[in-house]
């Protein structure tokens, strides 16, 4: 408990925002300085709630994005002061309304906590005063805070757009250099004294740490470019993600050829040339990535690489010599293939540089405001409740514990209950290890922050030093509430107090009783976390398996389909549809493991399955790229990717059948495996005698185009095979 606690008040979940806070401090306090002038100061102290409320939406991203979040939130603090203030004396019908709103605003993502926050912030005013006017004057307190967090979009309207988009280009890069850095003869002996193959699981952990960031990096910058209103045809930055993703696409596959060519190397050394040549290559990604990023002041560098003109020598070497019977002509096929997925990689680089040197920008269009279908709605709560999905029973259980801590408000006459209701509401998360680092948090910094609250209440300032402490609290709080919620508990709870006490004042004796409110909320959270319906999260865990088997096998499927007709690609939606998959078990995963007794075994399968399917889909990336060049006699690989799809669609179907189930790995193939070994030693030989029969040994015949694919495919299907296997195992261990 006591490590728990300390990894609590240590752990950092975001940077400081020490533009947001400062310009949330000056948005409240001139409303509040304002009133304290002209004698008006319930007014500025509703304009300044109106603003506190807003800004606690926080938004990142695109200022098109932040633009939608805060009016969005402004328009329903508007609506909410409304319904608060016509519940302000009505405690029983508060406590029948809040619930009912709290259950929306889990339910409604763009709604949120906002509503339910300024309903109960709202309902502790005098009742009957002013009710339709604080709610238009909160509004625009809501829109005064978003115009000013919104006045730098002329000048910096496409500096997140260019972050993303260099901070994609930089973890590709950085992929690159990990292939690089596989290539050749490697010191693994002080690894290989602790275990064997402990080198090869540090280069494999390695690897997925890369190609991980690098996914989750091209996802952020689609996503981004996604809040940028565009029309006509496809964008420069559009262009430039595309070619960054085909860029990654190609690297996985040259990671594969590069494992394949070190497991049969040719004769010749090849090692030194690929490297470097691999690493200028990233070094030119990141001069891209930094000229994005700058907005043209970062240097592109110049065309061309002699390092990739010297792999280019090498190589051609090689393959001269293995026609002359000098080098294994396999090996000389491999090598010949890093050499077209470097080259395929250059023109892409050379592409992403082009767009680069015209400039990044997105013309200004009319914004898109969400399409919202009711029908779609109803059929989304529908599912939820037949199905009794994670986001329903969270949903329910905030309900009730809200419902619970309003009925103790009403039935107590608590005069400041509300601290008790917020406290439950932003309590109640859907773990229980998340419940209760939050509320860890949250009591440390609340506590303390009281404190504070009750030492500035009994000093009693006048109304213009109420403001500018509401400033100070309001700069430091809102510019340190992503790093860790303890800052926001320590300096938004003095924040709140003084903002709700500015018009009327308060005593020290209110501060103790938000201490004690405080704790009784976290003691009604653990409860409901305790007591009230699990998350469900096991139960929805073997259907996410088995989606898991089943896009792979689409996935398997497609590829076999672009291998035996030697054209097009994936469909991008089966792509997407496997990875998708894929994250709601790594999601459900990291659910399980801050659940109060974690699983340990599950979760290590769960990370199996997750982790091999990527691995599979790597394998996948890389046969298609290899496959797509031209229409070759590919032999039996097709048959072996769709007995492979068949072993998994079998998996998936025997999952809810798993009793007795042998899970041993039955994936071999051994006969299918050695028809392509066949195949591909009659492919050398037939290579071989068309040159002795006079072909010219630079001409780029059918036959030397099936050498190349099919040396490169095969061991990327016996690393599939393998994975498979896993995959297979680690999915039915889970059922």
């Amino acid at each position: 408990m006591l490590q728990r606690v300390r990894d609590a008040y240590a752990r950092f979940e975001g940077g400081a925002a020490f533009f947001y806070g400062p310009t949330v401090a000056f948005a409240m306090a001139a409303p509040l300085v304002a009133g304290a002038l002209t004698g008006r100061a319930a007014l500025g102290s509703v304009l300044a709630q109106g603003a506190y409320l807003v800004a606690l939406r926080g938004p990142e991203g695109p200022y098109g994005k932040q633009a939608k979040n805060l009016f969005g939130a402004a328009l329903i603090v508007a609506v909410g002061a409304t319904v608060g203030g016509n519940l302000a004396g009505h405690p029983w019908v508060a406590a029948a309304v809040v619930p009912v709103i709290v259950a929306l605003g889990s339910t409604v993502r763009w709604i949120g906590e906002t509503a339910a926050l300024t309903v109960l912030l709202t309902a502790v005013r005098p009742p009957g005063t002013h009710i339709v006017l604080n709610g238009v004057v909160e509004l625009i307190g809501g829109v005064w805070v978003a115009l000013l967090l919104l006045s730098p979009w002329p000048a910096r309207r496409l500096k997140p757009l260019r972050s993303a988009l260099g901070g994609a280009a930089e973890a590709v890069a950085a992929a690159l250099d990990t292939v690089a850095a596989d290539i050749g003869d490697r010191d693994t002996r002080a690894l290989d004294a602790v275990r064997s193959d402990l080198a090869d699981v540090a280069r494999a952990k390695a690897w997925d740490d890369r190609r991980r960031t690098a996914r989750e990096a091209l996802g952020n910058a689609r996503t981004t470019l996604g809040h940028y209103a565009a029309g006509g045809g496809p964008s420069r930055p559009e262009r430039l993600v595309e070619a960054l993703g085909r860029i990654m696409h190609e690297t996985v596959a040259l990671r594969t050829l590069v494992d394949a060519a070190d497991r049969r190397p040719p004769g010749r050394e090849w090692e030194l040339e690929a490297r470097v040549a691999i690493l200028a290559l990233a070094a030119r990604l990141r001069l891209i990535g930094g000229a994005v990023r700058s907005g043209g002041e970062f240097p592109l560098g110049a065309e061309g690489s002699p390092a990739v003109r010297r792999l280019v020598r090498r190589t051609d070497e090689i393959r001269r010599a293995s026609l002359a019977g000098d080098e294994d002509m396999v090996a000389a096929a491999l090598v010949s293939q890093i050499r077209g997925s470097v080259d395929r990689i250059i023109g892409n680089v050379e592409s992403a540089r082009r767009i680069a040197a015209s400039g990044v920008r997105v013309g200004v269009g009319p914004p898109r405001l969400p399409l919202i279908s009711p029908a779609a709605v109803l059929d989304r709560a529908g599912s939820a409740l037949r199905t009794r999905s994670p986001g329903f029973r969270q949903m329910t259980r905030v309900a009730v514990a809200v419902a619970v801590a309003m009925a103790l408000t009403a039935a107590l006459h608590l005069r400041h209950g509300q601290w008790l209701t917020l406290t439950v509401m932003n309590g109640v998360r859907t773990t229980y290890g998340e419940t209760v680092t939050n509320l860890l948090q949250r009591v440390g910094g609340s506590v303390a922050g009281s404190a504070i609250a009750a030492v500035l209440l009994a000093v009693a300032p006048d109304q213009l030093g109420a403001a500018f402490v509401v400033f100070a609290f309001a700069a430091v709080g809102f510019s340190l509430r992503r790093v860790n919620f303890t800052f926001w508990g320590l300096f938004g709870t003095p924040l709140a107090m003084m903002l709700l006490s500015f018009s009327t004042r308060s005593g020290w004796t209110v501060a103790a009783e938000r201490i004690a409110l405080t704790l009784a909320g976290c003691v009604l959270v653990f409860l409901a976390v305790r007591l009230l319906w699990p998350p469900g999260f096991n139960e929805r865990m073997p259907v996410q398996v088995v989606k898991v088997l089943s896009t792979q096998a689409d996935l398997v499927r497609a590829t076999s389909a672009v291998v035996r007709d030697g054209a097009g690609s994936v469909a991008p939606d089966t792509l997407r549809a496997a990875e998708k998959a894929i994250e709601s078990v790594a999601d459900t995963r990291r659910r399980l493991e801050n659940e109060r007794v974690p699983d340990t075994e599950l979760i290590g399968e769960l990370r199996g399955v997750a982790r091999t399917a990527y691995r599979i889909r790597d394998h996948l990336i890389a046969v298609g790229r290899m496959s797509r060049e031209e229409s070759v006699d590919s032999g039996p690989i097709p048959e072996i990717l769709d007995r492979l799809a068949d072993e998994l669609n079998e998996a998936a179907s025997i999952m809810d059948e798993r009793d007795n189930v042998d899970v041993s790995p039955k994936v071999r193939l051994d006969e299918e495996f050695a028809d392509l070994d066949d195949h591909l030693s009659g492919l050398a030989r037939r290579r071989r005698a068309e040159v002795e029969g006079g072909t010219p040994r630079d001409e780029l015949t059918p036959l030397q185009h099936a050498l190349v694919q099919v040396s490169g495919t095969r061991h990327a299907l016996r690393e599939l095979r393998d994975d498979v296997a896993e995959l297979i195992g680690a999915a039915l261990r889970t059922s």
